[in-house]
């Protein structure tokens, strides 16, 4: 008898403990990640696009919430990539500028990538029993699918379709897509609906019943640009040539693309699932080097472009929707970043977030309510600017920028800290600030400094003190014989 009330015991016990796992994996949400490449904050129909039809991306931003003031983590590809994975300013893993291909570079950039010891998104959501895919563009090494960096399944990606940066030779019928580490070959179709395509793929084969992080990252609209022909028809006497109409055609290529997964989502996961949409920067500048001769991309109101330490080259579109749950419905401009998406699906999945210093913060109180408390401002220090000044911050209603200057001259154009400019970068003086009310002048057209001078000297302060924290804890590559 005292046998069989333990072991009634123990059964009792592990149908409570198995209970609670599964209400624990109901109550975890699915995660999506919708990420575009080059597009402009101004690229939408619903972001202001007097000629771009986006009825999908609309459609979820009047369901969802709309951010006006969403930023990314860099004005350029791969640190943004790699900002959004780990929740952390991009300096920190060394990754300063857009990876190269494999090349032999002064400035050690044929050897820069995501390092084996930096914690990501899905490795995290991995410990609470995520089932995870990456479907589209990698951009995090400059050995791609190679023994000598890691791949995107290191960094806990369970399924990974993906190339190395662009679609190639273009958009349209691709054949540099690599799948779980093998060469894909020759494929037909646009790359946005490709990736899709996968991802879906993915979802209706996946043989668990875990809750699921998907990230989805277009090539669209980034050059070299190619649209499907009704598309670009369709454009044609709305535009200026046939090089813009393959930009409009492209973006709505894109949109149809997105429309396609929320429609499955809403269907098969619409009970709780999060769906996040943005860009990894601003829109590329019309013939900035030759192959860009497609890229119509708009910044809307903003100053700048691509490369720009200016609003156009980091603060893009930001929509979020969260099917089958309750949570504020409209416009926000509360500042926001992709950096805090790790300490956000952190707290909506339990997962503990890494024992490392984060640059983001959850923004469950803003889906909630519509209202948050912004804590750590938005610190950018981008070497490579097309603009004069490099570092700038934004903090609730104000921005500050600046400029670095050595002994002898502005920095510029570095591409890289590595043992042959770190000394000059870390000992670089800030200078040359310039104050703006993000609340009254969203195109950064009047230096308010002298208008607000303690404010001006507040906000000098605080920039000095996160750069200075933000350098210290930069990765600096070392030259190898």
């Amino acid at each position: 008898m005292k046998h069989l009330k333990k072991l009634t015991t123990i059964l009792l016990l592990s149908v409570a403990l198995f209970s609670c796992k599964t209400e624990e994996k109901e109550s975890q949400p699915n995660i999506v990640v919708i990420l575009c490449d080059d597009l402009g904050y101004g690229d939408l129909s619903g972001f202001g696009h007097p000629v771009i039809e986006t009825p999908n991306l609309d459609k979820m931003a009047e369901d969802g919430i709309k951010f006006t003031s969403f930023y990314s983590a860099a004005p350029v590809c791969s640190p943004s990539r790699a900002g959004l994975l780990t929740g952390r300013s991009p300096n920190r893993a060394g990754i300063y500028d857009f990876i190269p291909g494999p090349r032999k570079s002064e400035d050690c950039r044929d050897i820069v990538h995501l390092q084996a010891h930096e914690q990501t998104i899905p490795g995290m959501l991995k410990t609470v029993g995520y089932s995870t895919c990456l479907s589209g563009k990698w951009h995090c090494s400059s050995h791609f699918n190679s023994d000598k960096q890691p791949t995107p399944g290191y960094f806990g990606f369970d399924h990974w379709f993906a190339t190395h940066n662009n679609a190639a030779p273009s958009h349209e019928n691709p054949k540099n897509f690599v799948r779980n580490g093998h060469d894909v070959g020759q494929l037909e179709g646009f790359s946005c609906q490709l990736v899709v395509d996968e991802a879906l793929n993915w979802l209706k084969n996946k043989e668990d019943r875990n809750p699921f992080y998907l990230q989805v990252c277009f090539h669209e609209p980034h050059e070299p640009v190619a649209s499907p022909a009704q598309l670009v028809e369709k454009y044609m006497s709305q535009s200026e040539n046939e090089d813009q109409a393959q930009y409009f055609a492209n973006v709505e290529n894109m949109d149809k693309a997105v429309g396609q997964l929320i429609e499955y989502l809403k269907a098969n996961h619409g009970d709780n699932t999060l769906i996040v949409f943005s860009s990894d920067n601003g829109p590329e500048t019309l013939m900035r080097y030759y192959r860009a001769k497609r890229s119509y991309g708009s910044p809307g109101e903003l100053k700048g472009m691509k490369l720009w330490t200016s609003e156009a080259g980091f603060r893009v579109p930001g929509v979020f929707r969260w099917l089958g749950k309750e949570t504020f419905n409209g416009t926000t401009d509360a500042v926001v970043s992709s950096l805090d998406f790790m300490p956000t699906f952190a707290e909506i999945s339990g997962a503990t977030l890494p024992d490392v210093i984060l640059d983001g913060q959850s923004i469950i109180p803003l889906i909630e309510t519509g209202s948050m408390n912004r804590v750590k401002p938005l610190t950018w220090a981008f070497y490579d600017a097309i603009n004069e000044r490099m570092v700038a911050m934004r903090t609730n209603d104000w921005k500050i920028m600046c400029r670095l200057k050595s002994d002898t001259s502005y920095v510029e154009n570095f591409h890289n800290i590595y043992d042959g400019n770190e000394q000059m970068i870390k000992e670089a003086e800030l200078t040359d600030f310039v104050l703006y009310n993000m609340n009254e002048d969203i195109s950064e057209s009047t230096d308010v400094s002298e208008k607000y001078p303690d404010k001006f000297e507040e906000m000098k302060e605080l920039l000095k003190s996160e750069y200075a924290a933000l350098l210290e804890g930069s990765f600096v590559w070392e030259r190898k014989e």
